[in-house]
């Protein structure tokens, strides 16, 4: 009787087990540097700001590090008080935000230091501890001694982590506070530990601001150069010369709608200034990394709401990077981003309803099977948003079913099917119905082994501002 006892014990823990919930998935590491200041001096970092913390549940803000850029060479350390006080904003609205998930409540603070599970708000605690100065000055020429700071010395803790997961620079400004980092690392440590810690670290520039407006041309004077140069094959650096333009551009040709949608909303929105050259320049940098099953950043060739880029020569002429500076690819990157332009802008300005009411829309979830020919495919969703690897052998019928998919406020949904443009690429595969559920396609006869076709689901539901979800698959020919 007692091994029947422990029988049943043990069968109803499994079951209890298998019936458990998946835990969550991490958030993406990043770290941001900013040159925040004054709303008629540098505006659209105190907008990038005010929408990075409507997303505090998709990333793991690691750093929050103010120093140089354009319009301030030194960076005048008063201004850091720019950046709290969107912080401050976000102590008000998370307590609304918080309710979007249904989150009660914070972690410890030593709980909040560890990594933190995607949909987790943090609390603005944990924000503020966060928020270190980097370095104050520009360029190649003051990398070395005495241009150590609490960001560069941050950065490299974050790297020394017991963390698997890459931490990604956003720069906002001059990325010299990772160019110190890397340069003290050089110094204190041998050759494989710098390579080491060069690969945990993404950089996304937002062009290039290491050194003042004026010499914007003169690539040589940046310490962004000397990454390229030195440390192209272990340091991941993506130099974007598309997304932010048009982000500015857009957000100024839609003004109208920031001011009636995203100015005065929650208390963040009450210090979401008026732009002075172009909106939320610096935004595409945290786009780019949002995890909402579009793209894996990992992979930057794949199109997300930072665009698109591909590995060869940078503006200088003279480096590489992952870039979209020359055509055809930043035609095809700019078309993109006009395109998905309002997706995220409404995202956001659902978020920042959320901060003033407490209430509103929420995405919908994306659910895909497949078949090829009568054999059902086994997809392998994982946590939802990574992209789905699938063969197939050339001059096979394909068919993706997205209609598991659901909306948590239980509005319907419209479905769109498309494939992703590549430079060069040949003829993609017709999609029957492209604006169903169902995608139905047959591999070209002469689709030569290796090809790779990026299919993305993109799911809108019916509610307010009508929110968007994607979901990425990879066909790969046999």
């Amino acid at each position: 009787m007692r091994h029947l006892t422990f029988f049943l014990a043990t069968a109803a823990s499994l079951a209890a087990a298998c019936q458990a919930p998946a835990p969550e998935p991490l958030k993406p590491r990043i770290v941001v540097l900013t040159d925040i200041g004054p709303a008629e001096v540098e505006p659209d970092d105190n907008e990038s700001a005010v929408r990075l913390l409507s997303y505090a549940d998709r990333f793991e803000i690691e750093g929050l590090i103010t120093t140089i850029g354009w319009n301030c060479d030194p960076y005048p350390e008063e201004w850091a008080e720019y950046l709290f006080r969107v912080i401050d904003g976000y102590e008000v609205d998370v307590n609304n935000l918080m309710k979007r998930s249904g989150q009660a409540g914070f972690r410890s603070p030593e709980e909040e230091q560890g990594a933190q599970a995607l949909g987790y708000w943090p609390s603005a605690g944990y924000l503020r501890s966060r928020a270190v100065m980097g370095s104050t000055r520009a360029g190649i020429g003051v990398i070395g001694e005495g241009n150590d700071s609490p960001g560069s010395e941050l950065l490299i803790r974050l790297a020394d982590e017991d963390d698997p997961r890459p931490i990604w620079v956003c720069s906002w400004g001059g990325a010299n506070t990772l160019s110190q980092a890397i340069w003290k690392v050089q110094q204190t440590r041998s050759a494989e530990e710098l390579k080491a810690f060069l690969r945990k670290f993404r950089l996304y520039t937002i062009t290039d601001q290491d050194m003042v407006w004026a010499m914007r041309m003169d690539r040589a004077y940046s310490s962004h150069q000397w990454l390229r140069r030195e440390f192209a094959d272990d340091l991941m650096l993506v130099w974007d010369e598309s997304a932010w333009l048009n982000q500015n551009a857009l957000g100024v040709q839609n003004w109208d709608k920031y001011a009636a949608l995203i100015q005065g909303h929650g208390e963040m929105g009450k210090v979401y200034p008026h732009y002075l050259w172009g909106v939320e320049g610096d935004t595409p940098s945290f786009l780019n990394v949002m995890p909402n099953g579009l793209n894996d950043p990992e992979n930057p060739e794949q199109v997300g709401w930072g665009g698109c880029h591909q590995f060869g020569l940078s503006p200088d002429r003279e480096t590489s990077a992952w870039t979209n500076w020359q055509e055809p690819l930043k035609g095809i990157s700019s078309a993109y981003e006009h395109h998905f332009y309002p997706d995220e802008f409404n995202d956001f300005a659902a978020r920042m309803q959320w901060a003033a009411e407490g209430t509103g829309n929420r995405n919908p979830v994306v659910v895909i099977d497949g078949k090829t020919g009568h054999k059902r495919l086994r997809l392998e969703n994982g946590d939802g948003l990574a992209p789905i690897p699938v063969t197939a052998r050339p001059g096979t019928a394909l068919r993706f079913d997205a209609s598991a998919s659901s909306d948590p406020d239980g509005d319907a949904l419209r479905f769109e099917w498309w494939f992703q443009e590549f430079p060069g690429m040949a003829a993609l595969p017709a999609i029957a119905d492209p604006a169903t559920p169902v995608a139905a396609f047959t591999i070209p006869a002469d689709a030569a082994p290796g090809q790779q076709y990026h299919l993305v689901c993109e799911v809108h539901d019916t509610g307010p501002f009508t929110l968007p979800a994607y979901r990425r698959i990879l066909i790969t020919v046999e």
